[in-house]
């Protein structure tokens, strides 16, 4: 298998040479950014079928706008040896309501933190229903899924009856992103497919969008100490890791991709963050990102920010961002011999969400 990655051409190379990625260097956190428009989510689904077609790294997307969900749909022209060797690839792709791959997590399964967080139960300002929760660990193990609020209600205590009333008031219970019982997106990461795409575009609400992608961050935190190599790719990364989070469960979606950037790395957890506005993503993350992928941006405070943050970067190469056509990057960082201008390759799989065109008469 290749060393390097091919996604694409060297802009101002004399011959058209081939721009390569070192596949070794992902086993670093990479940041991806670009404006509407740039290209941003195509050029990335370039390198993601380079990756799984040259390594053995397993994906984890998470996918806020179904972008990545025909990942394993090849396209018509794709020359004939790629295709055969990307239908051959494990890529498992979960959406809410999907009855083949239903999007579905434990809730029972969560730490408590994330938990009360969901249910909006602070440790200080709700600390007896806070404390109830913790009393309740030990039960877990005998509640039957589906029960808890039958549980609780059949429980002689107040607190365990706010409990109950809170679940039902906040209709958590009947959220379609619970397994209970049932198979959930967890045990299909721990077989280690090629690629696990959490498409998070179908819920309904944002409270669900958020619990389904702390669940899955989560459950590969709880189990760094295995050792499994991941790359973790997080689109949209600004709706997960804010530096302004708008509730508790954004908080702590914030706080676990911080953790994973800060010490992820020695447990094979790499982080993958693309986003169109760099300033919306914590600083804390964003500084741990030895790689960078910067498509056209216009904000002159972005780019500052970038040229600031990522000083392997050359600032003058930085400043062109705003004058890039559709489908140009500068690449940057220990994934890339030196840091240069590309023009990125075509798609092999089908493109999840293509912008809708202007009718016409």
């Amino acid at each position: 298998m290749p060393r390097e990655l091919t996604i694409g051409t060297l802009i101002e190379s004399e011959d058209a040479a081939p721009a390569q990625v070192l596949a070794a260097k992902l086993n670093r956190h990479t940041f991806w950014c670009g404006q509407s428009g740039s290209g941003k989510t195509y050029a990335l689904g370039v390198l993601l079928e380079q990756v799984l077609l040259h390594t053995r790294l397993p994906l984890v997307i998470l996918d806020p706008n179904s972008d990545f969900a025909r990942l394993g749909e090849v396209r018509d022209d794709a020359p004939a040896d790629v295709a055969a060797a990307l239908r051959d690839r494990d890529i498992r792709v979960f959406r809410s309501g999907d009855p083949d791959r239903p999007l579905r997590a434990r809730l029972l399964g969560m730490p408590l933190r994330s938990r009360a967080a969901i249910l909006g139960i602070d440790p200080v300002v709700d600390a007896e229903l806070y404390n109830e929760m913790l009393h309740l660990e030990a039960e877990l193990g005998g509640i039957e899924q589906g029960r808890l609020i039958g549980y609780l209600r059949a429980q002689d205590s107040e607190l365990r009856q706010r409990l109950a009333t809170r679940l039902e008031n906040l209709g958590m219970a009947e959220w379609a992103l619970w397994a209970w019982g049932e198979r959930d997106v967890t045990q299909d990461i721990d077989e280690g497919p090629d690629a696990t795409i959490v498409d998070l575009g179908r819920f309904d609400t944002q409270a669900e969008f958020r619990a389904a992608a702390l669940a899955v961050l989560d459950h590969l935190w709880a189990h760094r100490e295995e050792r499994r190599p991941r790359l973790i790719v997080i689109d949209e990364a600004h709706n997960l890791c804010s530096p302004e989070p708008a509730d508790a469960v954004q908080a702590l979606l914030t706080e676990r991709i911080v953790q994973i950037a800060a010490e992820g790395r020695k447990f094979g957890l790499w982080l993958l963050l693309s986003t169109q506005r760099p300033s919306k993503v914590h600083p804390n993350a964003l500084s741990q990102c030895d790689n960078l992928a910067l498509m056209r941006m216009s904000s002159l405070r972005d780019l500052d920010e970038l040229a600031d943050v990522f000083g392997y970067a050359p600032e003058s190469l930085v400043q062109r961002s705003p004058a890039f056509a559709q489908g140009q990057a500068l690449f940057a960082g220990g994934f890339v011999d030196q840091p240069g201008l590309v023009q990125m390759g075509s798609r092999l799989t089908q493109e999840g969400g293509i912008d809708v065109p202007v009718p016409l008469r």
